[in-house]
Parts: structure tokens; C-alpha cells; sequence
């Protein structure tokens, strides 16, 4: 199953709608009612959590744990990914449950439990298009070494924006391993700079071109690794098809910059986070409570 949510050429299967001052995309409550139904949770009284997947608990193949219905499973993690065209806040962690279909246990189950909680919570949050919102290309790439408890695989995270409207998002597990924290983040930007090529190729159909991309990462050392056209003995062991940045680099298509760690809005698709970074996150992802209520203040404000 892709790792991968995108608003990018669609608002997706989430309902949608447009006022005079921006563009809507939210998961409805006859959606979430419909999941919770479907998969014998109770709507109502459901107690919501302020994030979806616990810091403390990372999730493992958990052989010894007590499996559970494996179908029932995987179409709970299907209702999640649907829900995921619009809402990147559960990306991540829908993603890392999705790892566990094969063989899921109690814990996993508990994990994706956690999940509908925490929509059960937001039910009314969406992304929040702004109309007069500029065009610019940006991405953001981050990434988390050695995350996976199982294969010590790194996860890579991404985040395109045009203007301040984020248009796609991706939460991946590697599929090397890397073995430094400067190779997680080259792995990572390459991913993002694939990313924001494709982007560009269709946005120029439209008569938008564009050229020194800026693509943010939180990491020193791999930004030094991809502005360095020499390729040093230490990273001979990167696999070929990651060094491609470097020639778009070269090129002008691209620029990298250093961005702290705090503003990394890449950080949300890689790992679990505390309560006030992750509501943070998202609002700097342009996510908004979409109740009518809020949606007359965000007109106004206009």
C-alpha cells in the first residue's frame, strides 16, 4: 500500500467547497459516522485523544501478541487511507499501522483504535485554501533515522506547498538502510526533489515555470552532501539513483536551505510528537477547524 497522501491534481473522496475566500477540504461527519459504524465503534461516546499515536509506544511486528482479525484490519486501515487525501495529519500514523497487515495483533489494533479517537476529536478540521494565496513552489524534507523498530529502517517525510497551500504530503519508510543520520536526510531530499520535479513538469502545462525551487531540511550535513558534486569515498555506498540531486543543484532547478528543527514542517510525517508540537505542525500546515462557526470568522478575516 502507498505511503503517500496528495491533494495535489484532486480535493479527493472528502467533501470539498469553495466561499469567496478560499477553497475547503475536510473529512464530512457522515464519513467518520459511516467508518465508526462499519467497524463496530460507538460514535458517541468515543473519549477523543489530542494526537493520533502515543509518543511513548513505537509500534513492532509484536510476534508474541495476541493476533486479531486480520480483514477487519486492513479495511479499518483502508477507511484511513481514504480519509487521507485530506487529512495529513493522520498520514503518518495510518501509514506505520499500515506496515502490521500482515500478522496484526491486539496492539496494533489498539493503535489504529487511537486513530479514530482522534478524529472523533477533529471531525471538523480541514485544509484551509486562502484565495489569495501566491503560486511559489516550496517543499520541506525531513526524515527519521533508524525509526522502524524491526528493520531499523529511517522513515522519510515531505511537504510541497504552492504559495502557503499544502498540496502533497508523503510519509515512506526507506528502503535502505542508512547508517548515518546525514544519509536518512540525503535519502529524504532526493525523495522530495523527485517530488517536486514531477510538480513542476505539470505546473509548466499551465504556463507556470519555475526555477531554483527552495526545498527546506533540517540537516547540515546532507544539504553539504548534495551541493558537493564530488562524490566522496564515505558516500560511495548511497544507491546511485539518490544522487540526482546533485545535478539539479548544479543545474539552478533547486536550492537547498538549512531550516531549525522547530520550523521543520516535514517533521509531522515521520514521527510521533508531543501534544503541543503536532497541534502546532498542523496549523502551520494550513489545517483549520472547518465548523461553520470558524469558517465565518475565516471569510472575515480575509
Amino acid at each position: 500500500m502507498a505511503e503517500i497522501g496528495c491533494n495535489w491534481a484532486k480535493i479527493g473522496p472528502s467533501k470539498s467547497s469553495y466561499s469567496g475566500s478560499g477553497l475547503t477540504a475536510d473529512s464530512s461527519v457522515l464519513t467518520l459516522t459511516l467508518a465508526f459504524l462499519d467497524f463496530g465503534l460507538d460514535f458517541a461516546p468515543c473519549d477523543p485523544v489530542g494526537t493520533p499515536m502515543e509518543i511513548k509506544d513505537k509500534l513492532d511486528l509484536d510476534q508474541n501478541g495476541s493476533p486479531v482479525d486480520a480483514t477487519k484490519y486492513r479495511s479499518m486501515i483502508g477507511a484511513l487511507m481514504y480519509l487521507t487525501s485530506s487529512r495529513p495529519d493522520i498520514v503518518h500514523a495510518t501509514c506505520l499501522c499500515a506496515r502490521y497487515q500482515a500478522k496484526p495483533t491486539e496492539k496494533h489494533l489498539k493503535e489504529v483504535k487511537r486513530i479514530f479517537r482522534y478524529l472523533r476529536g477533529t471531525v471538523n478540521t480541514g485544509l484551509w485554501y486562502t484565495k489569495d494565496s501566491g503560486i511559489e513552489l516550496t517543499g520541506f524534507s525531513d526524515a527519521d533515522y533508524a525509526g522502524c523498530k524491526d528493520t531499523f529502517k529511517s522513515t522519510s517525510g515531505g511537504a510541497q506547498f504552492l504559495g502557503e497551500k499544502l498540496v502533497s504530503w508523503s510519509s515512506k519508510k526507506q528502503d535502505c538502510t542508512a547508517l548515518s543520520t546525514a544519509e536518512a536526510e540525503y535519502v529524504s531530499l532526493s525523495v522530495c526533489c523527485a517530488q517536486v520535479l514531477w510538480m513542476r513538469t505539470q505546473l509548466t502545462d499551465y504556463g507556470f515555470h519555475f526555477n531554483k525551487i527552495p526545498i527546506y531540511c533540517d540537516s547540515k550535513s546532507a544539504i553539504a552532501i548534495s551541493c558537493n558534486p564530488v562524490q566522496h569515498s564515505r558516500t560511495k555506498h548511497i544507491a546511485v539513483r539518490y544522487h540526482f540531486i546533485k545535478e539539479h543543484v548544479e543545474k539552478g532547478t533547486i536550492e537547498l536551505y538549512f531550516v531549525k528543527t522547530d520550523y521543520q514542517l516535514a517533521d509531522l510525517f515521520t514521527k510521533a510528537l508531543p501534544v503541543d508540537r503536532f497541534n502546532y505542525l498542523v496549523r502551520r500546515l494550513g489545517m483549520r477547524s472547518l465548523s461553520p462557526k470558524e469558517l465565518e470568522r475565516l471569510a472575515k478575516s480575509q
